[in-house]
Protein backbone atom coordinates (compact mmCIF):
# COMPACT_ATOMS: atom_id res chain seq x y z
CA UNK A 1 0.00 0.00 0.00
CA UNK A 2 1.84 3.07 -1.24
CA UNK A 3 1.40 6.47 0.38
CA UNK A 4 -2.21 7.65 0.59
CA UNK A 5 -2.75 11.38 0.21
CA UNK A 6 -5.86 13.38 1.06
CA UNK A 7 -6.25 17.00 0.03
CA UNK A 8 -3.95 19.13 2.16
CA UNK A 9 -2.27 16.13 3.80
CA UNK A 10 1.19 14.74 2.95
CA UNK A 11 1.77 11.26 1.49
CA UNK A 12 2.27 8.47 4.01
CA UNK A 13 5.12 5.97 4.28
CA UNK A 14 4.73 2.77 2.32
CA UNK A 15 3.10 -0.04 4.28
CA UNK A 16 4.11 -2.69 1.72
CA UNK A 17 7.68 -3.08 2.98
CA UNK A 18 7.66 -4.78 6.38
CA UNK A 19 11.44 -5.13 6.33
CA UNK A 20 11.87 -1.36 6.60
CA UNK A 21 9.33 -1.18 9.45
CA UNK A 22 11.18 -3.97 11.25
CA UNK A 23 14.54 -2.24 10.84
CA UNK A 24 13.03 1.05 12.01
CA UNK A 25 11.49 -0.66 15.02
CA UNK A 26 14.83 -2.23 15.99
CA UNK A 27 16.53 1.14 15.72
CA UNK A 28 13.89 2.87 17.85
CA UNK A 29 14.16 0.22 20.54
CA UNK A 30 17.95 0.32 20.39
CA UNK A 31 17.86 4.03 21.19
CA UNK A 32 15.35 3.49 24.06
CA UNK A 33 12.67 5.38 22.15
CA UNK A 34 10.04 3.79 24.39
CA UNK A 35 7.50 5.04 26.90
CA UNK A 36 9.93 4.30 29.75
CA UNK A 37 12.85 5.81 27.87
CA UNK A 38 10.95 9.03 27.21
CA UNK A 39 9.89 9.33 30.82
CA UNK A 40 13.51 8.97 31.95
CA UNK A 41 14.80 11.48 29.40
CA UNK A 42 12.12 14.15 29.65
CA UNK A 43 11.01 13.80 33.24
CA UNK A 44 7.41 13.48 34.36
CA UNK A 45 6.32 17.13 33.81
CA UNK A 46 7.63 17.36 30.22
CA UNK A 47 6.34 13.87 29.41
CA UNK A 48 2.88 14.80 30.68
CA UNK A 49 2.99 18.07 28.75
CA UNK A 50 3.62 16.16 25.50
CA UNK A 51 0.39 14.25 26.12
CA UNK A 52 -1.33 17.65 26.14
CA UNK A 53 0.46 18.61 22.90
CA UNK A 54 2.55 21.16 24.77
CA UNK A 55 6.07 20.90 23.40
CA UNK A 56 8.17 23.61 25.07
CA UNK A 57 9.28 21.44 28.05
CA UNK A 58 10.31 18.65 25.64
CA UNK A 59 12.31 21.11 23.54
CA UNK A 60 14.17 22.21 26.65
CA UNK A 61 14.87 18.60 27.65
CA UNK A 62 16.30 17.62 24.24
CA UNK A 63 19.00 20.20 23.63
CA UNK A 64 21.72 17.53 23.45
CA UNK A 65 22.71 15.21 20.64
CA UNK A 66 22.10 11.72 22.03
CA UNK A 67 20.27 9.21 19.79
CA UNK A 68 17.13 9.42 21.93
CA UNK A 69 17.08 13.22 21.83
CA UNK A 70 17.48 13.05 18.06
CA UNK A 71 14.43 10.75 17.75
CA UNK A 72 12.31 12.94 20.01
CA UNK A 73 13.14 15.98 17.90
CA UNK A 74 12.40 14.07 14.72
CA UNK A 75 9.22 12.12 15.48
CA UNK A 76 7.58 13.87 18.43
CA UNK A 77 8.56 17.50 17.93
CA UNK A 78 8.59 17.21 14.12
CA UNK A 79 11.73 19.29 13.70
CA UNK A 80 14.30 19.14 10.90
CA UNK A 81 17.33 17.18 12.04
CA UNK A 82 20.72 16.98 10.26
CA UNK A 83 20.95 13.97 7.98
CA UNK A 84 24.25 12.89 9.55
CA UNK A 85 22.75 12.78 13.05
CA UNK A 86 19.78 10.71 11.89
CA UNK A 87 22.07 8.35 9.96
CA UNK A 88 23.77 7.49 13.25
CA UNK A 89 20.47 6.26 14.69
CA UNK A 90 18.18 5.07 11.88
CA UNK A 91 18.48 3.24 8.54
CA UNK A 92 18.07 6.62 6.93
CA UNK A 93 18.35 5.45 3.31
CA UNK A 94 15.52 2.95 3.65
CA UNK A 95 13.42 5.42 5.67
CA UNK A 96 13.81 8.05 2.93
CA UNK A 97 13.07 5.56 0.17
CA UNK A 98 9.92 4.24 1.87
CA UNK A 99 8.65 7.66 2.91
CA UNK A 100 9.12 7.64 6.70
CA UNK A 101 11.46 10.62 6.23
CA UNK A 102 11.83 13.34 3.61
CA UNK A 103 14.66 15.74 2.86
CA UNK A 104 14.24 19.28 4.19
CA UNK A 105 16.55 22.07 3.19
CA UNK A 106 20.28 21.71 3.03
CA UNK A 107 21.29 18.50 4.72
CA UNK A 108 18.25 18.04 6.99
CA UNK A 109 15.50 15.43 7.12
CA UNK A 110 12.05 15.51 8.70
CA UNK A 111 9.47 12.88 9.60
CA UNK A 112 6.32 12.44 7.52
CA UNK A 113 4.29 11.01 10.41
CA UNK A 114 4.17 11.22 14.17
CA UNK A 115 5.54 8.06 15.79
CA UNK A 116 4.74 7.85 19.47
CA UNK A 117 5.89 5.14 21.90
CA UNK A 118 3.01 3.39 23.65
CA UNK A 119 3.42 1.02 26.57
CA UNK A 120 1.33 -2.05 25.78
CA UNK A 121 0.25 -4.74 28.24
CA UNK A 122 2.92 -7.04 29.66
CA UNK A 123 5.49 -4.25 29.20
CA UNK A 124 5.35 -4.48 25.41
CA UNK A 125 6.85 -1.58 23.47
CA UNK A 126 4.44 -0.45 20.78
CA UNK A 127 4.42 2.56 18.47
CA UNK A 128 1.33 4.50 17.38
CA UNK A 129 1.53 6.27 14.04
CA UNK A 130 -0.61 9.33 13.33
CA UNK A 131 -0.61 12.44 11.19
CA UNK A 132 1.88 15.16 12.07
CA UNK A 133 0.68 17.30 14.94
CA UNK A 134 -2.19 14.95 15.71
CA UNK A 135 -0.70 12.52 18.21
CA UNK A 136 -3.32 13.32 20.83
CA UNK A 137 -6.97 14.06 20.08
CA UNK A 138 -8.77 16.95 21.69
CA UNK A 139 -5.62 18.91 22.45
CA UNK A 140 -6.60 22.35 21.26
CA UNK A 141 -7.33 21.35 17.70
CA UNK A 142 -3.69 21.12 16.59
CA UNK A 143 -3.85 19.97 13.00
CA UNK A 144 -7.28 18.45 13.45
CA UNK A 145 -9.25 20.88 11.29
CA UNK A 146 -8.18 19.06 8.12
CA UNK A 147 -10.65 16.64 6.58
CA UNK A 148 -9.26 13.08 6.57
CA UNK A 149 -6.68 13.66 9.29
CA UNK A 150 -5.88 10.64 11.49
CA UNK A 151 -5.37 11.28 15.19
CA UNK A 152 -3.23 9.29 17.57
CA UNK A 153 -4.04 7.98 21.01
CA UNK A 154 -6.18 10.19 23.24
CA UNK A 155 -8.12 9.67 26.43
CA UNK A 156 -11.06 8.06 24.64
CA UNK A 157 -8.79 5.51 22.94
CA UNK A 158 -7.12 4.45 26.17
CA UNK A 159 -10.46 4.33 27.99
CA UNK A 160 -11.90 1.90 25.44
CA UNK A 161 -8.74 -0.20 25.47
CA UNK A 162 -8.95 -0.38 29.27
CA UNK A 163 -12.58 -1.51 29.50
CA UNK A 164 -12.33 -4.13 26.73
CA UNK A 165 -12.69 -7.76 27.78
CA UNK A 166 -9.37 -9.48 26.99
CA UNK A 167 -10.20 -13.18 26.82
CA UNK A 168 -8.69 -15.28 23.99
CA UNK A 169 -11.05 -15.22 20.98
CA UNK A 170 -11.05 -16.49 17.41
CA UNK A 171 -12.08 -13.19 15.82
CA UNK A 172 -12.17 -9.50 16.68
CA UNK A 173 -13.46 -6.47 14.79
CA UNK A 174 -12.18 -2.91 15.30
CA UNK A 175 -14.82 -0.74 13.67
CA UNK A 176 -13.56 2.76 12.81
CA UNK A 177 -9.97 1.87 13.58
CA UNK A 178 -8.36 5.31 13.21
CA UNK A 179 -4.66 4.92 14.03
CA UNK A 180 -5.16 1.25 14.92
CA UNK A 181 -4.79 1.23 18.69
CA UNK A 182 -7.77 -1.06 19.33
CA UNK A 183 -6.72 -3.44 16.55
CA UNK A 184 -3.22 -3.50 18.02
CA UNK A 185 -4.54 -4.56 21.42
CA UNK A 186 -6.78 -7.18 19.79
CA UNK A 187 -3.83 -8.87 18.07
CA UNK A 188 -2.66 -10.06 21.49
CA UNK A 189 -5.70 -12.23 22.15
CA UNK A 190 -7.57 -12.70 18.85
CA UNK A 191 -6.54 -15.17 16.17
CA UNK A 192 -8.05 -13.02 13.42
CA UNK A 193 -8.39 -9.22 13.56
CA UNK A 194 -10.46 -7.17 11.13
CA UNK A 195 -10.18 -3.36 11.13
CA UNK A 196 -12.49 -1.04 9.19
CA UNK A 197 -12.66 2.67 8.53
CA UNK A 198 -14.44 4.97 6.11
CA UNK A 199 -11.16 6.86 5.73
CA UNK A 200 -8.55 5.01 3.59
CA UNK A 201 -5.81 7.09 5.20
CA UNK A 202 -6.75 5.61 8.59
CA UNK A 203 -6.44 2.07 7.23
CA UNK A 204 -3.00 2.88 5.86
CA UNK A 205 -1.88 4.32 9.20
CA UNK A 206 -3.27 1.28 11.04
CA UNK A 207 -1.10 -0.94 8.85
CA UNK A 208 1.91 1.21 9.79
CA UNK A 209 1.07 1.06 13.51
CA UNK A 210 0.80 -2.73 13.46
CA UNK A 211 3.99 -3.20 11.45
CA UNK A 212 6.06 -0.79 13.55
CA UNK A 213 4.77 -2.43 16.75
CA UNK A 214 5.80 -5.88 15.56
CA UNK A 215 2.19 -7.10 15.59
CA UNK A 216 0.49 -9.38 13.05
CA UNK A 217 -1.20 -7.68 10.12
CA UNK A 218 -4.97 -7.15 10.24
CA UNK A 219 -7.63 -7.61 7.59
CA UNK A 220 -8.19 -3.96 6.59
CA UNK A 221 -11.50 -2.99 4.97
CA UNK A 222 -12.82 0.37 3.83
CA UNK A 223 -16.40 1.37 4.54
CA UNK A 224 -18.88 2.84 7.01
CA UNK A 225 -20.20 0.99 10.06
CA UNK A 226 -20.83 -2.68 9.24
CA UNK A 227 -20.95 -2.18 5.45
CA UNK A 228 -17.55 -3.86 4.89
CA UNK A 229 -18.64 -6.95 6.86
CA UNK A 230 -20.31 -9.85 5.07
CA UNK A 231 -23.73 -10.87 6.32
CA UNK A 232 -22.47 -14.31 7.35
CA UNK A 233 -19.48 -13.04 9.35
CA UNK A 234 -19.65 -13.24 13.14
CA UNK A 235 -17.18 -11.90 15.68
CA UNK A 236 -16.35 -12.83 19.25
CA UNK A 237 -15.34 -9.25 20.04
CA UNK A 238 -16.39 -5.97 18.44
CA UNK A 239 -14.86 -2.70 19.63
CA UNK A 240 -15.40 0.82 18.37
CA UNK A 241 -14.40 4.34 19.29
CA UNK A 242 -16.67 5.75 16.59
CA UNK A 243 -17.07 9.33 15.33
CA UNK A 244 -19.69 9.88 18.01
CA UNK A 245 -19.75 13.67 18.17
CA UNK A 246 -23.28 15.05 17.80
CA UNK A 247 -22.77 17.94 15.39
CA UNK A 248 -24.54 19.70 12.52
CA UNK A 249 -23.09 18.09 9.38
CA UNK A 250 -20.02 15.92 8.97
CA UNK A 251 -17.12 18.33 8.63
CA UNK A 252 -14.43 16.16 10.25
CA UNK A 253 -14.26 12.44 9.46
CA UNK A 254 -12.42 11.46 12.65
CA UNK A 255 -15.20 12.73 14.94
CA UNK A 256 -18.42 13.61 13.03
CA UNK A 257 -20.51 10.61 12.06
CA UNK A 258 -22.65 12.38 9.48
CA UNK A 259 -25.97 11.13 10.84
CA UNK A 260 -28.51 13.27 12.67
CA UNK A 261 -28.22 13.54 16.43
CA UNK A 262 -27.02 10.33 18.08
CA UNK A 263 -28.26 8.12 15.23
CA UNK A 264 -24.78 6.84 14.39
CA UNK A 265 -24.23 5.47 17.89
CA UNK A 266 -27.74 4.04 18.00
CA UNK A 267 -27.28 2.33 14.63
CA UNK A 268 -23.92 0.94 15.65
CA UNK A 269 -25.31 -0.57 18.85
CA UNK A 270 -28.47 -1.94 17.26
CA UNK A 271 -26.66 -3.59 14.35
CA UNK A 272 -23.92 -5.11 16.51
CA UNK A 273 -26.20 -7.83 17.84
CA UNK A 274 -26.43 -9.53 14.44
CA UNK A 275 -22.64 -9.49 14.08
CA UNK A 276 -21.83 -11.10 17.42
CA UNK A 277 -21.26 -14.79 17.89
CA UNK A 278 -22.77 -16.55 20.90
CA UNK A 279 -21.19 -15.23 24.09
CA UNK A 280 -19.42 -12.46 22.19
CA UNK A 281 -18.86 -8.92 23.47
CA UNK A 282 -19.36 -5.60 21.70
CA UNK A 283 -17.90 -2.55 23.45
CA UNK A 284 -18.26 1.07 22.38
CA UNK A 285 -17.73 4.62 23.46
CA UNK A 286 -20.70 6.82 22.63
CA UNK A 287 -22.52 10.11 23.00
CA UNK A 288 -26.27 10.25 23.48
CA UNK A 289 -28.83 13.01 23.60
CA UNK A 290 -30.74 14.06 26.69
CA UNK A 291 -34.02 15.13 25.12
CA UNK A 292 -36.58 17.33 26.85
CA UNK A 293 -39.42 15.21 28.27
CA UNK A 294 -37.60 11.90 27.71
CA UNK A 295 -35.79 9.65 30.19
CA UNK A 296 -32.22 9.23 28.86
CA UNK A 297 -32.02 5.75 30.36
CA UNK A 298 -35.12 4.66 28.45
CA UNK A 299 -33.58 6.07 25.29
CA UNK A 300 -30.51 3.88 25.70
CA UNK A 301 -32.48 0.78 26.66
CA UNK A 302 -34.29 1.09 23.34
CA UNK A 303 -30.94 0.77 21.54
CA UNK A 304 -30.10 -2.67 22.95
CA UNK A 305 -30.55 -5.41 20.31
CA UNK A 306 -32.54 -8.56 20.99
CA UNK A 307 -30.68 -11.46 22.56
CA UNK A 308 -28.06 -9.21 24.17
CA UNK A 309 -27.38 -8.32 27.77
CA UNK A 310 -26.15 -4.75 28.18
CA UNK A 311 -24.23 -2.66 30.68
CA UNK A 312 -24.33 1.05 29.88
CA UNK A 313 -22.44 3.53 32.05
CA UNK A 314 -22.86 7.29 31.70
CA UNK A 315 -19.59 8.87 32.77
CA UNK A 316 -20.25 12.53 32.01
CA UNK A 317 -23.03 14.95 31.04
CA UNK A 318 -22.53 18.37 29.44
CA UNK A 319 -25.12 21.00 28.67
CA UNK A 320 -25.33 21.90 24.99
CA UNK A 321 -23.22 25.05 25.38
CA UNK A 322 -20.37 23.22 27.10
CA UNK A 323 -20.55 20.45 24.52
CA UNK A 324 -20.48 22.88 21.59
CA UNK A 325 -17.49 24.76 22.99
CA UNK A 326 -15.56 21.54 23.59
CA UNK A 327 -15.79 20.35 20.00
CA UNK A 328 -15.37 23.75 18.34
CA UNK A 329 -12.15 24.10 20.32
CA UNK A 330 -11.16 20.56 19.35
CA UNK A 331 -11.24 21.66 15.72
CA UNK A 332 -9.34 24.86 16.50
CA UNK A 333 -12.30 27.03 15.45
CA UNK A 334 -11.75 29.35 18.42
CA UNK A 335 -8.42 30.38 16.91
CA UNK A 336 -9.87 31.51 13.59
CA UNK A 337 -12.23 34.22 12.45
CA UNK A 338 -14.44 35.38 15.32
CA UNK A 339 -17.54 35.83 13.16
CA UNK A 340 -17.14 32.35 11.69
CA UNK A 341 -16.70 30.86 15.17
CA UNK A 342 -19.89 32.53 16.38
CA UNK A 343 -21.78 31.37 13.28
CA UNK A 344 -20.71 27.76 13.86
CA UNK A 345 -21.56 28.00 17.56
CA UNK A 346 -25.01 29.30 16.60
CA UNK A 347 -25.50 26.49 14.08
CA UNK A 348 -24.76 23.85 16.74
CA UNK A 349 -27.27 25.41 19.17
CA UNK A 350 -29.87 25.64 16.38
CA UNK A 351 -29.47 21.92 15.77
CA UNK A 352 -29.85 21.04 19.44
CA UNK A 353 -32.86 23.32 19.83
CA UNK A 354 -34.59 21.76 16.82
CA UNK A 355 -34.16 18.31 18.35
CA UNK A 356 -35.16 19.33 21.86
CA UNK A 357 -31.75 18.37 23.20
CA UNK A 358 -30.81 19.91 26.55
CA UNK A 359 -27.59 17.98 27.27
CA UNK A 360 -25.31 15.29 25.89
CA UNK A 361 -24.12 12.24 27.78
CA UNK A 362 -20.86 10.35 27.27
CA UNK A 363 -20.05 6.85 28.39
CA UNK A 364 -19.45 3.17 27.71
CA UNK A 365 -21.78 0.63 26.16
CA UNK A 366 -21.08 -3.09 26.50
CA UNK A 367 -23.21 -5.78 24.88
CA UNK A 368 -22.90 -9.50 25.49
CA UNK A 369 -24.67 -11.95 23.15
CA UNK A 370 -26.41 -14.15 25.72
CA UNK A 371 -29.47 -15.26 23.77
CA UNK A 372 -31.44 -14.96 27.03
CA UNK A 373 -35.24 -14.79 26.83
CA UNK A 374 -35.14 -12.04 29.44
CA UNK A 375 -31.90 -10.12 28.83
CA UNK A 376 -30.38 -8.04 31.60
CA UNK A 377 -30.02 -4.36 30.71
CA UNK A 378 -28.28 -2.14 33.25
CA UNK A 379 -28.17 1.61 32.56
CA UNK A 380 -26.52 3.70 35.24
CA UNK A 381 -24.70 6.94 35.91
CA UNK A 382 -21.25 6.59 37.45
CA UNK A 383 -19.12 9.76 37.16
CA UNK A 384 -16.73 8.71 39.94
CA UNK A 385 -13.10 7.56 39.58
CA UNK A 386 -12.56 3.94 38.54
CA UNK A 387 -9.50 1.70 38.38
CA UNK A 388 -8.37 0.89 34.86
CA UNK A 389 -8.00 -1.56 33.23
CA UNK A 390 -11.60 -2.68 33.76
CA UNK A 391 -11.80 -5.53 31.26
CA UNK A 392 -11.86 -8.22 33.95
CA UNK A 393 -14.44 -6.21 35.91
CA UNK A 394 -16.70 -6.04 32.85
CA UNK A 395 -16.38 -9.76 32.17
CA UNK A 396 -17.08 -10.63 35.82
CA UNK A 397 -20.18 -8.39 35.77
CA UNK A 398 -21.79 -10.50 33.06
CA UNK A 399 -20.71 -13.76 34.68
CA UNK A 400 -22.47 -12.70 37.88
CA UNK A 401 -25.58 -11.81 35.87
CA UNK A 402 -25.59 -15.33 34.45
CA UNK A 403 -25.42 -16.75 37.96
CA UNK A 404 -28.28 -14.60 39.22
CA UNK A 405 -30.42 -15.41 36.20
CA UNK A 406 -29.90 -19.13 36.74
CA UNK A 407 -30.82 -19.05 40.45
CA UNK A 408 -34.26 -18.31 41.82
CA UNK A 409 -34.48 -17.22 45.43
CA UNK A 410 -34.45 -20.78 46.77
CA UNK A 411 -31.37 -21.65 44.74
CA UNK A 412 -29.76 -18.35 45.73
CA UNK A 413 -30.12 -19.19 49.41
CA UNK A 414 -28.56 -22.60 48.79
CA UNK A 415 -25.56 -21.02 47.05
CA UNK A 416 -22.34 -19.82 48.65
CA UNK A 417 -20.74 -16.40 48.28
CA UNK A 418 -17.55 -14.66 49.28
CA UNK A 419 -16.77 -11.02 49.89
CA UNK A 420 -14.88 -9.51 46.94
CA UNK A 421 -11.28 -8.48 47.45
CA UNK A 422 -10.55 -5.09 49.01
CA UNK A 423 -14.10 -4.31 50.11
CA UNK A 424 -14.19 -2.30 53.33
CA UNK A 425 -17.01 -1.33 55.67
CA UNK A 426 -17.58 2.23 56.83
CA UNK A 427 -19.90 3.24 59.64
CA UNK A 428 -21.39 6.70 59.32
CA UNK A 429 -22.92 8.58 62.22
CA UNK A 430 -22.52 11.38 64.71
CA UNK A 431 -19.37 11.32 66.85
CA UNK A 432 -19.95 9.48 70.10
CA UNK A 433 -23.21 7.88 68.98
CA UNK A 434 -23.69 4.31 70.19
CA UNK A 435 -24.99 3.08 66.82
CA UNK A 436 -24.14 4.29 63.31
CA UNK A 437 -26.80 6.03 61.23
CA UNK A 438 -25.94 3.75 58.33
CA UNK A 439 -23.30 1.32 57.12
CA UNK A 440 -21.53 1.64 53.76
CA UNK A 441 -19.64 -1.05 51.85
CA UNK A 442 -16.93 0.39 49.62
CA UNK A 443 -14.85 -1.20 46.87
CA UNK A 444 -11.20 -0.19 46.52
CA UNK A 445 -10.83 -1.90 43.14
CA UNK A 446 -12.59 -1.90 39.78
CA UNK A 447 -15.61 0.39 39.68
CA UNK A 448 -14.91 1.52 43.25
CA UNK A 449 -18.56 1.49 44.15
CA UNK A 450 -20.08 2.37 47.49
CA UNK A 451 -23.47 1.13 48.65
CA UNK A 452 -25.48 1.57 51.81
CA UNK A 453 -26.56 -1.62 53.57
CA UNK A 454 -28.65 -2.40 56.64
CA UNK A 455 -27.46 -4.44 59.62
CA UNK A 456 -28.46 -7.70 57.95
CA UNK A 457 -26.61 -6.86 54.72
CA UNK A 458 -23.48 -5.77 56.58
CA UNK A 459 -23.50 -8.88 58.74
CA UNK A 460 -24.11 -11.15 55.74
CA UNK A 461 -21.26 -9.61 53.74
CA UNK A 462 -18.90 -9.73 56.70
CA UNK A 463 -19.17 -13.49 57.21
CA UNK A 464 -19.43 -14.53 53.56
CA UNK A 465 -16.20 -16.45 53.01
CA UNK A 466 -17.54 -19.17 50.70
CA UNK A 467 -17.83 -21.87 53.34
CA UNK A 468 -21.53 -21.60 54.28
CA UNK A 469 -24.64 -21.25 52.14
CA UNK A 470 -26.49 -17.95 52.15
CA UNK A 471 -29.43 -19.57 53.89
CA UNK A 472 -27.32 -20.90 56.76
CA UNK A 473 -25.73 -17.49 57.24
CA UNK A 474 -29.15 -15.83 57.42
CA UNK A 475 -30.37 -18.43 59.93
CA UNK A 476 -27.37 -17.64 62.15
CA UNK A 477 -28.00 -13.90 61.87
CA UNK A 478 -31.69 -14.41 62.68
CA UNK A 479 -30.77 -16.36 65.82
CA UNK A 480 -28.25 -13.72 66.87
CA UNK A 481 -30.74 -10.87 66.40
CA UNK A 482 -33.78 -12.73 67.67
CA UNK A 483 -35.61 -12.48 64.33
CA UNK A 484 -37.85 -14.98 62.58
CA UNK A 485 -35.53 -16.95 60.21
CA UNK A 486 -38.36 -17.57 57.74
CA UNK A 487 -39.12 -13.85 57.47
CA UNK A 488 -35.43 -13.05 57.12
CA UNK A 489 -34.96 -15.63 54.35
CA UNK A 490 -37.97 -14.16 52.58
CA UNK A 491 -36.89 -10.51 52.57
CA UNK A 492 -33.11 -10.73 52.15
CA UNK A 493 -32.55 -12.28 48.67
CA UNK A 494 -33.19 -8.94 46.93
CA UNK A 495 -30.37 -7.33 48.90
CA UNK A 496 -28.07 -10.27 48.20
CA UNK A 497 -28.82 -10.01 44.48
CA UNK A 498 -27.92 -6.32 44.47
CA UNK A 499 -24.63 -6.96 46.29
CA UNK A 500 -23.78 -9.71 43.80
CA UNK A 501 -24.78 -7.62 40.77
CA UNK A 502 -22.64 -4.69 41.91
CA UNK A 503 -19.65 -6.91 42.63
CA UNK A 504 -19.47 -6.75 46.42
CA UNK A 505 -20.20 -10.48 46.66
CA UNK A 506 -18.90 -13.17 44.32
CA UNK A 507 -20.58 -16.56 43.77
CA UNK A 508 -18.54 -19.58 44.76
CA UNK A 509 -18.94 -22.21 42.06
Amino acid sequence: MEGVSNTGLPPLPSSDRPDTAARLRDALLGASFTADGLLELLGAPAYAALARSETVPAFRATRGDTPLETLVRLFLLQQPVPHARVADVLPVGACLEDGWLVRAGAGDVTATVDVRPYGGPADEDWFIVSDLGCAVGGAGGIGSAHEGVVLGVGGASTTLAGITVRTPVASALDLGTGSGIQALHATRHATRVTATDVNPRALHITALTLALSGAPAADLREGSLFAPIRADEKYDLIVSNPPFVISPGARLTYRDGGMGGDDLCRTLVQEAGERLGDGGFAQFLANWQHVEGEDWQDRLRSWVPRGCDAWIVQREVQDVSQYTELWLRDAGDHRGDTAQYRARYDAWLDEFEARGVKAVGFGWITLRKSGADLPSVTVEEWPHPVEQPLGDTVRAHFERLDHLRAHDDAALLAARFKLAAEVVQEQVGLPGAEDPEHVVLRQNRGMRRATRVDTIGAGFAGVSDGTMSAGRILDAIAQLLGEDPVVLRDRTPAQIRLLVEQGFLEPVR
